[in-house]
């Protein structure tokens, strides 16, 4: 008979901290807006958005169809895709980035 080591399992006390997801808001093209209201609701509404990111992503939404204009966390991003919303922005739904 051959005599063995026997190793007992251990549970881990260490806790795994997980950050929470970013969220995306995502401006759609559409037919009503005009260009200086969209614009101008990125500048309103988005922290630390410039006149020039704003107008840079008022010509991505009018020719690729979207823009990313914000990503962070999630109740920001609700209360960013509510405001541009009740502006009457086209939103896409907030989806993790």
């Amino acid at each position: 008979m051959s005599t063995g080591t026997i190793v007992a399992a251990t549970r881990s006390r260490e806790t795994i901290r997980k950050d929470y997801p970013n969220y995306k808001v995502i401006v759609l093209n559409d037919d009503f807006n005009t260009f200086e209201h969209v614009a101008n609701c990125l500048l309103k509404y988005i922290p630390n958005m410039t006149p020039d990111r704003a107008w840079e992503l008022t010509n991505q939404v009018h020719f690729e169809g979207q823009a990313l204009v914000w990503v962070g966390p999630l109740e920001q991003a609700e209360l960013y895709h509510q405001q541009l919303k009740g502006e009457g922005l086209t939103m896409a739904p907030l989806e993790p980035a």
